[in-house]
């Protein structure tokens, strides 16, 4: 019996660009019956990362895809294939690594290995819809002699920021305080630029605030105006808006505000002309408003959303949804006095015509920093098998 334990020791979540690293550590676990003749051998084991793409039948059309890129893998062939087992179709793969060949470990010796591997930058974001899913995962492939692979997977999170692919580091370093008894890899120097230039990219992007005001009005006059300062968020901020209900000609009795995605297929992969596109709710307010002169709400957006983006077949889009309930009539009180004797008490009217209406709003969210995302994701660092 020989433990496969994987490890990400940065988290579970990367930005497309950077350096993916694993620790891979293989183990023959000491027990009370081990004796020298206890060794075990392996023949050799590989990593490969790949996405894995699933679309809901009822409502995608995907054109006929060659049958070689699904599961065709037997259990006994010696053939590694990351995807074995799974739905879909594998539309990115890196190339695959050899770990090692021909490992013997003696009963409780183990050996380390590590996995580096820069993630594509063309990729699609990890998204899970109502009509597609891409699915990243670091799949690590081990065979004993004369056995079957044996296979685990590391699911990850992948997030794509635009303007990253397209950027060029300077030849020269910049000058900056180093170590010169340690020696730092390129790749890992890249790396670390990497996540410091796309983190200020998303620092001036979110930060530009200006004053967006809105007539909010239906047919019969003005209910009120919205106000929002940015219209560009990261994932885990909050969205902040206000209400002024004090310059309106009609009364408003009630509105709700709700942060939703629009997931849409592209024209030409839709099963039917003129589908209506898939809306997720992500937080919502609600409040009574009759007689408010001003309100506000706060809505997050959740560190586990995805961010906007677009393939060629799916474009996912951020809105505020609003929704707004009017009087029909005249919203003014009764005046009810129960005796001489006892004080003026307000109630409102029992029955009132109302009229409603919605309206949306588009905005942009983008990604954050991935280490901020790891707190909340729901994959683990560390997956293991035993083999």
């Amino acid at each position: 019996m020989i433990e496969v334990v994987a490890k990400l020791g940065r988290g579970p979540v990367f930005l497309a660009g950077e350096v993916l690293e694993c620790v891979i550590t293989f183990t023959n676990p000491l027990s009370a019956s081990s004796t020298s003749a206890s060794s075990e051998m392996l023949a050799w084991a590989s990593a490969q990362i790949h996405c894995q793409f699933h679309a809901s039948e009822n409502r995608v059309a995907l054109p006929p895809s060659d049958g070689s890129k699904h599961d065709v893998q037997a259990e006994n062939e010696t053939v590694f294939v990351p995807n074995r087992g799974e739905r879909g179709q594998c539309i990115l793969s890196t190339p695959p690594k050899i770990l090692f060949c021909d490992l013997r470990l003696d009963p409780g010796e183990s050996k380390s290995y590590s996995y580096c591997e820069t993630l594509p930058v063309d990729g699609p974001p990890s998204f899970r819809g109502q009509s597609v899913k891409y699915v990243y995962k670091l799949t690590i492939g081990c065979q004993r002699v004369n056995s079957p692979i044996k296979l685990l997977r590391v699911p990850f999170r992948v997030l794509v920021l635009h303007g990253l692919k397209d950027y060029q580091f300077p030849q020269d370093e910049a000058v900056a305080p180093s170590n010169p008894f340690l020696e730092e890899e390129e790749g890992l120097k890249k790396d670390s630029r990497l996540a410091d230039l796309a983190t200020e990219l998303l620092m001036v992007a979110t930060s530009r605030r200006s004053l967006h005001l809105y007539n909010i009005s239906n047919t019969r006059g003005k209910v009120g105006t919205f106000c929002i300062f940015k219209t560009v968020y990261k994932i885990g901020e909050d969205v902040i808006g206000t209400f002024n209900f004090s310059e309106g000609d009609i009364p408003c009795l009630q509105f709700s505000v709700s942060l939703q995605t629009e997931e849409s297929i592209q024209e030409e992969f839709q099963r039917r002309r003129g589908q209506p596109v898939s809306f997720t709710v992500h937080a919502r307010h609600q409040e009574s408003c009759l007689h408010t002169a001003q309100s506000s709400f706060s809505l997050p957006i959740p560190l586990s959303s995805t961010p906007g983006f677009t393939t060629n077949i799916v474009s996912l889009k951020w809105r505020l949804h609003f929704e707004f309930v009017t009087s029909g009539e005249s919203a003014g009180t009764c005046l009810v006095r129960g005796s001489q004797s006892e004080a003026v008490t307000w109630t409102g009217v029992e029955q009132m015509e109302v009229d409603t209406f919605s309206w949306d709003l588009p905005i942009k969210v983008l990604p954050t920093n991935p280490i901020l995302a790891s707190y909340v994701s729901q994959f683990s660092s560390t997956n293991s098998i035993t083999i």
